[in-house]
């Protein structure tokens, strides 16, 4: 039959007016919305292939490499004049495929020079200074030659200019340094001193000239040392001596050698006591702080402790220090020893008393359920550092009590997971460190003595005491606040708790508890700590990590919550009976107003009493502003909520909730 060009048209005028009477108006039509799916849900995420060093899987590749730095230190405090002055060798170990020329060390107490860059960054320079490393003599020894050399300081970095090549693949090279800088005050934030009834407490870290990290990701990572971008260092052994006033106990990072020089016999049997005691055992008690018999008498000791595979030491001295101590369990039978030192203010019921159950239980937990705590030693140091973490040891507050010592005890030896075992760039990616460490706090805090401290509400994590994730809207809605993603040092004060510290762990949380549950979110955290422990990994490899581990595609996520602050609001457009019957079920619909996604959770209440619960998956959104859905239901409806736990971010929870009519 052959249909005429005018018989065409009017078949399709008549079909395009059936189709205009068929379609009405709904809710869903008068819907305003800001969310475009394509920009969130765009593929290519990753904009670089896995390759032999970093696998696409989020693992370190089969031709990994990292560099190794050793050290031996000898240092003296001179508690008169305030200065520590050292010597130091290190041994460094070039394994990358590439000759080096030059090598690149951290000078960080030079930040405390009344020129270092540190005092422009934030617009309030400090006003107190010292004068930085007062540098003696710095040489190099190679094939036993030891040759003075070229060296350039600038601000808090050292350059030194081999005059041979050091080798790829394995090629070593000493480096000796004699040095001193004056130990700063009150003023030192990280490192520092400061009076107590018993004398002077020296809270000692930076102290020395360390290696800045050369890897595959920046070549050397030469970030200046301003403040708020901390540490990344690489690997090795550290053999290190101090020597102080012979009434003053050193606690450092890792393991005391020579116990029968510097402590007297009654210390090393109660030490040995709590080796293997599960209650907290007194080394120094109060009242044998001013009893000359609980030191050798000695004008001077020297202290000298080791410890392996680690990134960094650091300690703390003084005369005053009670000294407590109990055993940490481990998995697989292994054993820790927990110890606290702190003046004699500190002491009392629910203060510093507790100290020690608190790291030792924290430490338990944490290796119960990531990885297991690898040192032989833990400290909690009491001081004006008021928060500070190194490997093995940890500096908190001098007046810190109750539920605030417990929490900034669980987060700084926290620290000792990330990043002190997973050693990712904490100067460029201050969230890979205290977004991952507020993270395993939370669950610390419900764990921990059955919930003494839950839930972890502090200046940390959702510091009004509410739920989080309303807290965290006035952040995400801020227009001038940073995304996770910017530089540590590039995060204004105002916003460096809630973006680097909040934000990324609630991240994590949303992750664990509403994305991709917690059996898979466990397996692939553990998987990415067990691969990149003792190593060195980039965002990416934990964007991979997570990706592959768990089996889900989160680029979606990584892209809303990471590089942006996107907005979340879920909103109830309309709820109402099929065909205006309650037992045919309720037909809801359903909105998306702002840029990022999420799983949903949609909870029914029924008028008779009684409620029930459904999951919508993020793909929902994945092409769709709104959505109508069909709830069966066979009895009358009162209420319709949408994240009735709000444990979603919602911008707007007005427009949750409807009355169903």
């Amino acid at each position: 039959m052959k249909i005429t060009s005018t018989l065409c048209c009017s078949i399709l005028l008549f079909a395009a007016s059936v189709n205009a009477q068929k379609h009405q108006t709904t809710a869903a039509d008068t819907v305003t919305s800001n969310y475009y799916a394509p920009d969130l849900f765009k593929p290519l995420f990753h904009q670089q292939k896995g390759n032999e060093f970093h696998s696409a899987n989020g693992n370190p590749g089969p031709k990994y490499w990292q560099n190794r730095a050793d050290y031996i230190l000898k240092a003296k405090i001179d508690t008169t004049n305030k200065t520590l002055s050292a010597t130091e060798i290190i041994t460094y170990t070039n394994n990358s495929p590439e000759d080096l020329g030059y090598l690149w060390l951290q000078l960080d107490q030079n930040t405390y020079k009344s020129d270092a860059r540190s005092n422009y960054f934030t617009g309030l320079g400090a006003t107190q200074h010292t004068n930085g490393y007062q540098l003696a003599s710095v040489q190099v020894s190679q094939n036993g030659k030891i040759d003075k050399v070229n060296y350039t300081v600038t601000d808090t970095r050292l350059q030194i200019r081999l005059n041979k090549d050091l080798a790829a693949n394995g090629g070593k090279i000493n480096i000796l340094i004699t040095y001193k800088y004056t130990i700063p005050g009150s003023f030192g934030n990280r490192t520092d001193y400061t009076d107590t009834k018993n004398g002077k407490i020296y809270e000692i870290a930076q102290w020395y000239p360390r290696m800045c990290v050369y890897d595959d990701s920046q070549g050397w990572d030469t970030l200046p040392f301003l403040g708020s971008g901390e540490f990344y260092c690489e690997y090795g052994d550290f053999d290190y001596e101090v020597t102080v006033p012979g009434n003053m106990i050193v606690a450092g990072s890792g393991e005391l050698v020579n116990s029968a020089e510097v402590l007297t016999p009654a210390q090393i049997s109660r030490l040995n006591a709590a080796r293997n005691s599960d209650k907290t055992v007194m080394i120094r008690t109060v009242a044998e702080v001013t009893d000359p018999k609980s030191r050798p008498a000695k004008a001077e000791l020297t202290w000298h402790f080791k410890m392996q595979n680690t990134r960094d030491v650091a300690f703390g001295a003084s005369a005053a220090y009670v000294w407590d101590a109990a055993k940490v369990n481990l998995p697989n039978n292994k054993t820790s020893l927990a110890m606290s030192v702190y003046p004699v203010e500190s002491a009392g019921t629910d203060k510093w008393d507790r100290a020690t159950e608190y790291l030792k239980k924290s430490i338990e937990y944490f290796s119960q359920k990531w990885f297991v705590y690898p040192y032989p030693v833990a400290i909690n140091e009491a001081g004006i550092a008021g928060g500070m973490e190194y490997p093995g040891i940890v500096f908190d507050g001098i007046t810190d009590s109750g539920k605030d010592l417990f929490w900034i005890t669980a987060h700084e030896i926290g620290h000792n997971w990330f990043p002190m075992i997973v050693g990712s760039d904490e100067r460029r990616f201050g969230w890979m460190d205290e977004g991952f460490n507020t993270f395993i706090d939370i669950y610390a805090s419900d764990v921990v003595n059955h919930g003494e401290f839950a839930p972890k509400r502090d200046g940390e994590y959702a510091p009004g005491g509410g739920y989080p994730a309303d807290e965290i809207v006035p952040i995400i809605s801020d227009p001038d606040a940073p995304v996770i993603m910017t530089n540590a040092d590039a995060v204004p004060e105002k916003y460096r708790h809630p973006i680097v510290y909040f934000k990324p762990a609630l991240g994590l949380v949303l992750l664990r508890e509403q994305i991709l549950g917690k059996d898979r979110f466990d397996y692939a955290f553990k998987n990415y700590i067990q691969k990149w422990a003792y190593k060195h990994p980039q965002p990416e490899d934990f964007f991979r990590s997570m990706e592959n581990g768990a089996g889900e595609d989160l680029a979606w996520f990584w892209r809303g919550w990471y590089l942006n602050n996107y907005k979340l609001d879920i909103a109830l457009i309309e709820a109402k009976y099929i065909d205006k019957n309650a037992k045919k079920g309720l037909q809801i619909t359903i909105a998306n107003k702002e840029q990022m996604a999420m799983p949903l959770t949609i909870e029914v209440t029924f008028k008779n009493g009684g409620q029930s619960r459904m999951q919508l998956p993020v793909e929902t959104w994945l092409q769709n502003r709104t959505t109508t859905i069909s709830i069966p239901t066979t009895k009358e409806v009162s209420e319709i909520k949408l994240d009735p736990d709000h444990a979603l971010p919602d911008i707007n929870r007005a427009n949750n909730v409807i009355k169903v009519k």
